[in-house]
């Protein structure tokens, strides 16, 4: 398995003329890296940086190359390659199979002065948790972009997360070497959808079949790249008949860095050209400022441009100490205080990924300050556990390399560490917390069973590892079916869990039907007087409790930053006031499981007014019941509704099946929001909202459509409501199922 590494830089002169003095792969020592970056007098700067994109944008490829030209790798292998050993980064058996990347690799490099902490990250909405952990922990980002297809549903996904974290980031234009690519369409895109405010700080010499090189629009030369596998780089002049291009370009590059940089905006103004490192210093200060975003070209699979994106990521990301990090102090109301990143400072640590490997769990963890060091004691402030660090590893994809210790900035993994994810660590003196990351709640739920009773052991413990390693997958037992239920964002997500549990614990596994995640809600006001009354042998149960139910708006919910509320509005003591928090209970249990189908409920504000109570038969229990029993039944007539999610459907495929795949949508209940087709007509991308129930086995069909050769991505939208046919169907199946059970 596999995940981060990090790299810590020091105080390195801003802008050393590593052109100058260019080292390559084949001169670079080919050692298992054993320096130590971590002292305090070490100068080697550090970069974090992870590598996202949507699916086959080249992220993997890209990662292959740069460890090549690193010299941390031999020989080039690729993700499908022939020659089947498939790529360094993905080194799962199943992710070599398909092709695809499961879950984030973690390896580190070195390139010329600096010490580089790489994360490749899976494309596909599905493992989506995976970019999500890597990019809470990083200082820095590479979008990579496909040439041809530009801005697509999963670079949205991950422009969100990289803006959560406020992730400073450098944009890749991959794939020029292929049909139809255009760079400056891209760039526009970026522009237009994700609204970054990006220039091109190369051009390309050449596209598709004549893409040779780029010219870099700072330095103003080009750099083409020779030798079998790219490794010899060969400056030279700007081409004659591409010199107004390049004038052209690079006053635009200024342009837009002067609308976010000061200096540059004067520059601009005066009508002067800044200087090479006046324009270096001023990328780099409004890249790390989240204000500009420079796009560097190439192809990785034909080996141009991935040196000077190298050379950019030392040049304009942040090291460790230039990116702000918070930590909550615990004691003062989880107030917000800066993280030094200074080694000699108490140690902050997150622990933000854990992996089961044959020698037990290994731990993920960031150092946000201080250090960690072999044989040292560290504590889980938590639970205020206390443990022995007894291994320190850095990761190179499933490789480790044992090392003593860890400065703040690096990505270390550790053995013996007993923690849930998103966990801080500190050495004893601190009860501060790291804040936690953002996870979406799943989309997808299927009922689950080992096809053999004898694996049930096997199965739970199968089970107990993957939801401790991945949030987004949940697991719980149906009360009424006794059926394992597993949860997670979407159908190739769950294959692959249960196509692990057949590798990895020999359990072969049967499953039902895929459920999706409803929600219930209503759409009008409705008052409510209930009374709960249930008499026993000595002490019954008696509560009142009356008020209203009313819908919220979509705004009102992210504004609370949950789905539901409860106000109590009661005037004097007819319910006392220690039954308050039972009401809410009840409200609680309310929304957990709703009246119409045994959904959630969201939507819902609940406001107690008045009530009851008898001095012998009330209790906590009484008013819980009364207050959920209230509430169900009033949602009976304040005309619920059953909302089920649509998902953001984005088809790509060849012109001429157009047809065909639109009819397929629209029989799936979809509507077509935009259909494109690619600038020489050979190609179409649609973006479709569909609801994910009508979504099961659209890749089977949409392959027999268009012969194999369309593409679709998928990633939730929003819950919208159910047609009425198709909530009374749901109804009465729920019905049936409950009087089923009953009997």
């Amino acid at each position: 398995e596999k995940m981060t590494t990090m790299l810590r830089y020091a105080s390195r002169p801003l802008f050393s003329v590593h052109h100058a003095k260019r080292v390559h792969a084949s001169t670079l020592p080919h050692t298992q890296t054993s320096l130590r970056w971590l002292s305090s007098g070490d100068e080697t700067p550090l970069r974090n940086i992870g590598i996202s994109a949507h699916i086959d944008s080249g992220k993997t490829t890209l990662t292959e190359r740069i460890l090549f030209y690193t010299g941390k790798i031999n020989s080039i292998h690729d993700v499908r390659g022939k020659d089947g050993v498939g790529a360094k980064m993905d080194s799962m058996d199943l992710e070599r199979e398909k092709g695809i990347t499961i879950q984030s690799a973690a390896t580190f490099c070195r390139w010329n002065d600096a010490h580089i902490n790489i994360i490749d990250t899976p494309g596909h909405v599905d493992f989506t948790i995976e970019v999500e952990r890597a990019l809470r922990v990083l200082d820095g980002g590479v979008l990579v972009l496909c040439g041809v297809s530009g801005v697509q549903s999963q670079s949205l996904t991950v422009d969100r997360q990289m803006k959560r974290y406020n992730v400073p980031r450098l944009a890749f234009v991959n794939k020029l070497d292929r049909q139809g690519s255009n760079p400056w369409s891209v760039i526009n895109q970026l522009r237009d959808q994700l609204k970054l405010n990006a220039a091109a700080v190369q051009i390309p010499i050449g596209l598709e079949g004549n893409h040779e090189g780029v010219i870099d629009l700072i330095e103003e030369r080009s750099i083409l790249f020779d030798g079998e596998r790219g490794e010899v780089l060969k400056y030279g002049e700007i081409p004659e008949d591409m010199k107004d291009s390049v004038e052209e370009k690079r006053m635009e590059l200024i342009e837009r860095l002067a609308d976010a940089d000061d200096d540059i905006a004067e520059f601009f103004l005066m009508e002067e050209t800044p200087d090479t490192n006046t324009l270096k210093a001023a990328i780099r200060r409004q890249t790390i400022a989240c204000a500009f975003v420079p796009v560097f070209m190439g192809s990785a699979f034909k080996n141009k441009g991935v040196q000077p994106l190298l050379d950019g990521v030392i040049d304009f990301l942040p090291q460790p100490k230039e990116k702000e990090n918070f930590a909550l102090d615990i004691e003062n109301d989880e107030r917000p205080v800066a993280v030094s990143c200074n080694d000699d400072d108490p140690l902050l640590a997150l622990a933000f990924k854990l992996d089961e490997t044959q020698y037990g769990q290994l731990t993920y963890m960031r150092v946000y300050q201080g250090m960690l060091k072999k044989g040292n004691s560290i504590t889980n402030v938590s639970t205020g556990k206390k443990v022995k660090l007894s291994r320190i590893v850095r990761m190179h994809s499933d490789d480790m390399e044992e090392i003593d210790s860890a400065g703040s900035g690096e990505v270390v993994a550790m053995f013996g560490i007993d923690c849930k994810s998103m966990e801080t660590f500190s050495d004893g003196d601190m009860n501060m917390v790291m804040s936690s990351m953002f996870v979406p709640e799943p989309v997808m739920s299927l009922a689950v069973k080992p096809k053999q009773s004898t694996k049930q052991n096997a199965f739970a413990k199968a089970l107990g590892k993957f939801t401790k390693e991945d949030p987004t997958l949940r697991v719980k037992v149906d009360p009424e079916t006794k059926e394992t239920i597993i949860s997670g964002m979407g159908e190739l997500h769950l294959e692959v869990y249960i196509e692990r549990m057949r590798r990895e614990y020999d359990v072969e596994c049967v499953t039902g039907q895929p459920n999706v995640s409803y929600r219930e809600t209503i759409n009008t006001k409705q008052a409510f007087d209930y009374i709960h009354k249930k008499q026993t042998g000595g002490a019954g149960q008696y509560a009142r409790v009356m008020g209203f139910i009313e819908p919220m708006t979509e705004e009102e919910q992210k504004e609370l930053g949950k789905t539901f509320e409860f106000e109590n509005k009661c005037i004097g003591t007819n319910i006392p006031p220690e039954y308050y928090s039972s009401c809410e209970k009840g409200m609680e249990d309310a929304m957990t499981e709703g009246a119409l189908v045994g959904c959630e409920v969201q939507g819902v504000r609940v406001v107690l007014q008045d009530g009851a109570a008898h001095a012998v038969d009330s209790s906590d229990q009484a008013f819980r019941t009364c207050m959920a029993n209230a509430v169900r039944d009033t949602m009976k007539k304040a005309d619920p509704n059953i909302l089920e999610p649509v998902m953001n459907v984005e088809v790509e495929i060849p012109t001429d099946f157009q047809g065909t795949v639109v009819a397929a949508l629209n029989r799936r209940m979809g509507m077509i929001q935009s259909s494109d087709v690619n600038d020489d007509g050979s190609g179409t991308k649609i973006i479709a909202e569909v609801p994910l129930a009508n979504m099961f086995g659209y890749s089977t069909e949409l392959r027999s459509l268009t012969q194999g050769k369309g593409e679709f991505s998928m990633e939730y939208f929003k819950h919208i409501q159910v047609p009425r046919n198709a909530q009374e169907e749901l109804m009465k199946k729920y019905k049936e199922a409950q009087a089923e059970n009953d009997s």
